[in-house]
């Protein structure tokens, strides 16, 4: 087990003639110490500047290292005010409600979760919820929504839903209006008289002005869910809700789904303290799906009206969307092989229906949320991946295609705010390199030839949030970070310029990070070439002390799954920083299959995981090894979820390759995986079967040689602990000698601080026997 070094490091003092009132500075990245005394004598000592080692426990410890950086950022409506959740300085998972004031030009505690409402058990569904929103850790006021007037913000806390006033700074700016367990979803309407949620599978309002409750449904109940998104659709297509409020009130329109098709999967969650055998619909891959239904209901109460979603009931129902007028309701329908996706618009009076457009590939389609409906003429934005490209079209209402808005060999990621009266839009995308994430603008009126704008100002990450809905665009949020800014949030007038800061999380003194700052070690960007000419990105972190003659062990990091993105120009992961200082190189690479580079970069994977994401690495790992700092017989390999799949096959195909791989909550078998995710990329098992034999990490589980360690959690409702087991038996069956260490209670994060420590202390220990066993690490 690795100590924390407390030791300042002594150096010899170097001695020169000069003679004066000594002056000194202290050398950036050593604790050297150089006094000039005049007269030509330098004296140069190593005297103990004393930082800190950077530690695992002060890693995932408290404050965060990367400094206060507020959550959830929203703009109120009415553009007066910005809210964001902070967590507190003693423990960075709880989050407490703040509110910065444009007019005053200052930010303030609204709500202290802390002493507002005890913590309370969350429900089984709530904790499910969480978990799909990567939300699991976190604690106190998770999420939270501003009135249309901007006067008024709705968050659940505890049991309870609580409407507060960001004007009145007292303990009676906080009103609870709802309380009792299992409280979903809770959404003020878009006229603010009505407070919506679910409640034990069904649509509740309460009318604001009179404290009324009403139920809008009542059947909900069993295996029969109203106005919540089924498991896939939280999990695989990014949606979290399961209701919509028309734009005048007028109606919701929310989703049925019928659980009684999914075969229940029989599982054990075991905890310190007990075992508890659950019952999940859980949909794998090949198997039947829910039922779904779009209904209509007033706020009032009445009929439920049912909207006709087709003859084919397996399908998605993968958005529903509002026209501005109330009108008009959309949804967007995709087919059960993701090929075909039809917009389909709803005359709310008639039920009549309208195809928009149908989009359709011979590979798959990928979701996204940038539809929007244009309120000053009678037409929308659609995002598709068509050109080989996500870029963006302008529709009529009758569906006709009006112009490409934009176009090239780049990808825009998401459509952040439409600014009608300047007939700007508003896009996060990587125009100007792969690795940064910028904020561009594009033209209403523009064509595929014009070139983006681009807004936000300094190479690296931005992440930016606009006012919702607003016709006009005044001003924006957004986190900036680097390799060496750690992430930084300030409020930017429409053309990117800083207005003011938000939480300028100065690196200083005071600054958590402050005692590594000196010894922070930044990483190095470049590409290679995969096998059809395509670039791989990716960084390297070089140890600390480089010595370009000496060689070292090489960690690399992956992931290599679809939609995810590991090498970004942006403040990295701080367990990077801790293995470069241990004495490893620190490498990552972004194979194909991987998101934001277009279809020709994500698509060779389709049909069969596990073949182009392998060869891509190993394309890494053969450049490593030409480096002549590295060690090539010393090179380890860690993965998580999909990653953790990636470092089975890698060592499954490579072991003579690799010396030894860590694999956390990794996917064996796709069979095993849900619907959504594993048929987009291989197609059914029953049409595909090969596909799926040559993809689980079975086939090739001879090869496998070299020392593995195997994690999981053993309560984890995603890559099921199955996927583990089967592994286990596999390996045993063989004779093949491995570690295990699984975690009670543990879901597929390993989301408690005492389980982050544990498990990348584990991963740490594990490399430094297995990649540097003649070192001492004490």
């Amino acid at each position: 087990m690795r100590q924390a070094n407390t030791r300042p490091v002594m150096h010899w003092a170097r001695f020169g003639h000069h003679l004066s009132k000594p002056q000194s500075f202290t050398k950036p990245g050593r604790g050297w110490r150089v006094f000039h005394f005049g007269l030509g004598l330098v004296l140069m000592l190593a005297l103990p500047v004393m930082a800190e080692e950077l530690s695992i426990e002060r890693i995932f410890g408290d404050p965060a290292l990367s400094g206060p950086t507020p959550r959830g950022v929203k703009i109120s409506p009415d553009g007066r005010r910005v809210g964001f959740l902070r967590g507190r300085s003693d423990d960075q998972f709880q989050l407490d409600l703040w509110v910065y004031d444009l007019d005053k030009g200052e930010s303030h505690l609204l709500v202290d979760s802390r002493k507002l409402a005890p913590e309370k058990h969350l429900s089984d569904v709530e904790k499910a919820r969480r978990e799909r929103a990567r939300t699991a850790a976190l604690h106190g006021i998770v999420d939270y929504q501003w009135a249309p007037d901007g006067r008024k913000l709705l968050f659940p806390l505890g049991d309870a839903l609580y409407l507060c006033d960001p004007d009145v700074r007292s303990e009676n700016t906080v009103r609870k209006i709802v309380e009792g367990a299992g409280l979903l979803d809770p959404k003020i309407s878009p006229l603010g008289r009505y407070v919506s949620f679910v409640r034990d599978q069904n649509l509740f309002v309460i009318d604001v002005a009179e404290g009324i409750e009403r139920q809008l449904t009542a059947d909900g109940g069993g295996l029969l869910h109203n106005a919540e998104a089924e498991f896939v659709a939280q999990e695989e297509m990014d949606q979290s809700s399961g209701y919509w409020w028309a734009p005048d009130e007028s109606a919701i329109a929310f989703k049925q789904f019928d659980e009684s098709p999914v075969p229940v999967v029989r599982r054990m969650e075991v905890y310190s303290d007990r075992t508890e055998v659950i019952e999940q619909r859980y949909p794998a891959a090949g198997d039947s799906n829910v039922i779904v239904h779009l209904g209509l209901v007033q706020p009032a109460g009445g009929v439920v009206r049912w909207i006709d979603l087709g003859p084919d009931s397996d399908v998605y129902l993968a958005r529903v969307d509002w026209l501005p007028d109330g009108k008009i309701l959309s949804y967007q329908r995709q087919s059960r092989d993701q090929k075909r996706l039809d917009l389909v618009a709803v005359d709310v009076a008639t039920l009549t229906q309208k195809n928009l457009l149908t989009e359709t590939s011979k590979i798959w389609i990928n979701l996204n949320d940038d539809l929007r409906f244009l309120k000053r003429q009678p037409a929308f934005v659609w995002a598709s991946e068509r050109s080989g490209y996500k870029h963006l079209y302008l529709y009529g209402l009758e569906g006709t295609l009006v112009r490409n808005l934009s176009g090239g060999e780049w990808n825009i990621d998401k459509v952040l705010a439409i600014d009608e009266t300047a007939g700007l839009i508003y896009v996060s995308a990587n125009e100007n390199a792969v690795i940064d994430k910028q904020v561009y603008t594009i033209r209403l009126d523009g064509e595929t030839s014009d070139p983006p704008v681009r807004v936000s100002i300094g190479d690296g990450w931005h992440e930016a949030t606009f006012a919702r809905d607003a016709a006009e665009v005044s001003m924006y949020v957004e986190t900036y970070s680097d390799p060496l800014t750690p992430p930084q949030t300030a409020i930017c007038r429409p053309d990117g310029r800083r207005l003011v800061w938000l939480e300028k999380n100065p690196l200083d003194e005071n600054h958590p990070y402050w005692p590594f700052r000196e010894t922070h070690i930044t990483p190095e960007f470049g590409t290679l070439q995969a096998e059809d000419g395509q670039a791989l990105a990716y960084y390297l972190y070089k140890p600390l002390g480089f010595d370009p003659a000496h060689r070292y062990p090489v960690f690399i990091i992956v992931y290599g799954g679809p939609w995810g993105q590991v090498v970004t120009r942006s403040w990295g992961d701080l367990f990077d920083q801790y293995m470069a200082r241990q004495g490893y190189i620190v490498f990552a690479l972004d194979n194909r299959g991987s998101a934001r580079r277009g279809r020709k970069f994500s698509d060779p994977i389709a049909g069969k995981l596990g073949e182009v994401e392998v060869r891509d690495q190993l394309a890494g790992i053969r450049w490593l090894k030409q480096q002549p700092f590295v060690d090539p017989a010393h090179i380890g390999v860690f993965g998580w979820s999909y990653g953790g799949y990636m470092t089975i096959m890698l060592l499954a195909k490579a072991s003579d390759q690799i010396a030894a791989g860590v694999a956390v909550a990794p996917v064996t078998d796709w069979r095993l995986y849900d619907t959504h995710y594993t048929e987009h990329y291989l197609g059914s098992p029953q049409a595909n079967p090969a596909g799926y034999d040559s993809s689980a990490v079975f086939g090739s589980l001879a090869g496998l040689t070299a020392p593995l360690l195997l994690v999981h959690g053993m309560a984890d409702d995603n890559v099921l602990f199955s996927n583990s087991t089967r592994l286990m038996a596999a390996l045993q069956n063989q004779g093949t000698q491995f570690r295990l260490m699984t975690y009670p209670g543990g879901k597929h994060g390993l989301s408690t601080p005492e389980m982050k420590r544990h498990v990348h202390h584990l991963i740490a220990d594990f490399f430094d026997e297995m990649l540097r066993p003649n070192q001492d690490t004490q």
